[in-house]
């Protein structure tokens, strides 16, 4: 028997008002209670009753911190090992935890990483025990099969490789269910590996949600080598991703006194601009070699290391409204066309979202760079550039202001904003 603490939203109309409270209580039940689709399912209920509360807004709450006000919270940063080298570290670090190990990745992912990882492994003491194909998309259904296997149920830890939906399943997998969870990230496109969130995907590839954890996996290890080995245009991606999340954070918080731990991610966000603007172009060319250079490396720890750590410090209360914005807003709005899954990356679309964001913003001089980094890159500055028609991306505009990503931003997006920018994108020179 274990003990959890469940909150439960209570909503009350009364007066023509509705009011919302919040009840802790004390369950005790077995550890596989419910299955991950139950679970999905008190999420869901908990996030739909707590749109409903009113009370005070989330900017109202971060407008009062530092006055008095005081909380008691816990919050994890990402441990990690990074070079060319760095798995000859798995035993020292791992064993600690056990010596049964379940690795699950991608296809591609364990064809480039599973022998240097088995024969460090080995040399370090552990066992690997099985070897698993993620999926497809991280879903809740793909890890409620992975849960079902005996290999998994067996496994003191689990070794997740590959890019981000194959890392933040086994996240999934693992942290809620307190299994060890170690990464190895073999491209450079995004956070996953050190982030303490999963980007949760419907069975037919669309956005579902983001499921949060109060922690990252056990451990990160960033060979530099696989990932220079890796094709270039993931890392091409990450580098939209990155440089993002700086302009996304600043926009989303401004004009709060912000507590602590959001000052400090918002603060911190600047190191996802900088490493792009100076080692961008030549980390490409490195990668597209092969090559583990320095280049490589600091635009790789930017994407993998430095948005992760901006993300956990931006969403310590569990919600994107600090860590998201109008670019994200884009991406997601976009997954409804088939073609952004199928034939692009997350990054890559973001990136031409950030564009989008800046306009909108009043942005022109730094729209004006980050539009001279995109055709210097290759990155996307027009709708034909990510397979999208005119007609849906007018279709996309009435969905954007609706997405959660821009919930928070200090004033209200507009189809009409988003129709300004797109003319003044589409009408400049090629």
């Amino acid at each position: 028997m274990r003990a959890y603490r469940l909150t439960v939203v209570i909503a009350v109309l009364t007066d023509y008002r509705k009011t919302v409270c919040e009840i802790s209580i004390q369950v005790a039940c077995r550890k596989d209670f419910c299955s991950f689709r139950e679970r999905k399912s008190f999420f869901c209920f908990i996030s739909v009753c707590n749109k409903k509360k009113r009370g005070k807004t989330m900017k109202e709450k971060t407008q009062n911190a530092g006055r008095g006000a005081l909380e008691n919270y816990e919050l994890h940063l990402p441990s990690y090992s990074v070079g060319k080298e760095v798995y000859n570290q798995i035993g020292k670090i791992c064993k600690p935890y056990g010596t049964k190990v379940l690795v699950i990745g991608g296809k591609k992912a364990l064809s480039a990483a599973f022998d240097k990882i088995s024969k460090n492994a080995a040399d370090g003491g552990l066992d690997i025990i099985g070897k698993e194909i993620y999926g497809t998309d991280c879903t809740y259904e793909a890890v409620e099969r992975l849960a079902a296997l005996p290999a998994f149920k067996e496994a003191d830890m689990v070794f997740a490789v590959g890019g981000g939906k194959a890392i933040d399943t086994c996240k999934c997998l693992c942290i809620e269910c307190e299994k060890p969870v170690f990464t190895f990230p073999t491209i450079a496109s995004n956070c996953a590996a050190c982030t303490s969130v999963s980007i949760m995907y419907h069975e037919d590839g669309t956005f579902f949600k983001p499921h949060f954890f109060t922690h990252p996996a056990a451990h990160a290890f960033i060979d530099t080598q696989i990932i220079a080995a890796a094709p270039y245009r993931y890392l091409w991606a990450g580098i939209g991703d990155t440089y993002a999340k700086n302009y996304e954070a600043e926009i989303s918080s401004r004009g709060e006194k912000l507590p602590h731990y959001t000052e400090v991610g918002v603060g911190f966000s600047k190191m996802c601009l900088t490493p792009m603007l100076e080692y961008g172009r030549q980390a490409l060319e490195d990668n597209k070699k092969g090559v583990a250079t320095e280049a490589l490396e600091q635009v790789a720890l930017a994407i993998v290391v430095t948005t992760a750590i901006v993300s956990i410090f931006l969403t310590r209360d569990f919600t994107p409204d600090y860590n998201s914005g109008l670019a994200h807003a884009c991406f997601y709005a976009l997954t409804a066309y088939p073609v952004i899954e199928k034939e692009h990356l997350h990054g890559e679309v973001v990136g031409f979202g950030v564009l989008y964001a800046l306009l909108v913003d009043g942005q022109q001089e730094e729209f004006e760079k980050i539009y001279a980094l995109n055709k210097e890159l290759g990155l996307p500055v027009r709708i034909a550039d990510i397979g999208i028609t005119e007609e849906q991306f007018f279709e996309t505009m009435d969905r954007i202001p609706q997405m959660s990503d821009i919930r928070h931003y200090p004033y209200v997006g507009t189809k009409e904003m988003l129709m300004q920018a797109y003319e003044t994108i589409e009408q400049l020179p090629v």
